[in-house]
């Protein structure tokens, strides 16, 4: 049977939100191929996990627990992921497309001779053809792609698909048999260094302030900050800045960055490049402040205001800060 295998993702004991897009499209992609969902886990202590991943409707939750899977390696998530996609008949694996996947998906691709897709928007069918459309040109068009391989491999972009809503029954959960010598392994886990912040991650946020070259100086990004914790957000920045060092690189939003669809975009000071715009512009309500009336970012905003942001944003702090108080 033609079954979707789907790989969610995690972050410290907590199941990513973007996650829940990805079964989505697991969703849509075993309908059109007549087959079965089955979602996988990967990790270490991961019980509660599969537990949460059971409540979305799957025909299996599969989870992969063992020490060996405690740290992120593209090796290990490829051979696990393989050995249950050939347990499991599936003809399409999916995940996201994030660092991650973006980075061991390739690697299930190989190992099954697969053909794979990546920032996929939709799927489709035509015949007995299943297409899938994704972007290109910095999402100035869209392109079909076919996979003309028996099994396919695809990295779903999450902005593209609705969060999955849990089902009325819960779904079975099946551990996996990891099965991997270590001394096999070609790479190993050093360390991980997170960035401390008490902001939301960009990707799950649901309000994103972002700022461009038109803050001027690292020390203006201030600006940015102080309305994104004022709204409770996350911040991100055009590929300009952090180029010029004034943000760190894990705040990009764009082509080569971070793609988000949150519910309030604020554009700060950003003049809305391709670039940038094919990481935001699926956000719900786009603000965009800039004094050039002329800016791309106005086609795209919900709302734009044309003035100086040193002026504009502190008197938008301000009136939020009495409204809050």
């Amino acid at each position: 049977m033609p079954n979707v295998l789907v790989v969610a993702e995690h972050f410290e004991g907590k199941l990513k939100k973007i996650s829940l897009s990805a079964i989505t499209f697991g969703h849509e992609a075993a309908k059109l191929l007549g087959g079965e969902l089955h979602l996988l886990v990967l990790g270490d202590g991961i019980a509660a996990l599969g537990e949460e991943l059971a409540k979305y409707g799957a025909k299996t939750v599969h989870v992969a627990d063992a020490p060996l899977l405690k740290h992120y390696l593209s090796e290990t998530f490829a051979k696990v992921t393989t050995d249950v996609a050939q347990a499991t008949g599936a003809s399409l694996i999916a995940s996201l497309s994030s660092v991650i996947g973006k980075d061991f998906l390739p690697r299930v691709a190989a190992r099954l001779g697969a053909g794979m897709v990546s920032d996929v928007i939709g799927i489709s069918k035509q015949g007995e053809e299943i297409r899938f459309l994704r972007p290109i040109y910095a999402g100035n068009a869209n392109a079909t792609a076919v996979v003309d391989t028996p099994i396919k491999v695809a990295a779903v972009r999450p902005t593209a698909f609705a969060a999955a809503v849990p089902a009325a029954a819960a779904s079975p959960i099946q551990k996996v048999a990891v099965s991997i010598d270590p001394a096999s392994l070609r790479t190993s886990f050093v360390a991980f260094k997170a960035t401390e912040s008490t902001r939301p991650e960009l990707a799950d946020a649901r309000v994103v302030v972002a700022g461009g070259r038109g803050i001027k100086a690292g020390e203006n990004f201030r600006l940015v900050e102080e309305l994104a914790d004022l709204l409770g957000g996350a911040v991100g920045a055009t590929r300009a800045i952090v180029d010029a060092g004034w943000v760190p690189n894990d705040y990009q939003i764009g082509q080569t960055g971070k793609v988000v669809a949150p519910q309030l975009y604020i554009g700060i000071g950003l003049s809305g490049a391709i670039q940038h715009l094919a990481g935001m512009k699926d956000s719900k309500v786009i603000v965009a402040i800039n004094k050039d009336e002329e800016a791309p970012i106005f086609k795209v905003a919900d709302y734009g205001l044309v003035d100086d942001l040193f002026k504009a944003v502190p008197e938008l702090v301000s009136e939020i800060k009495k409204v809050l108080a």
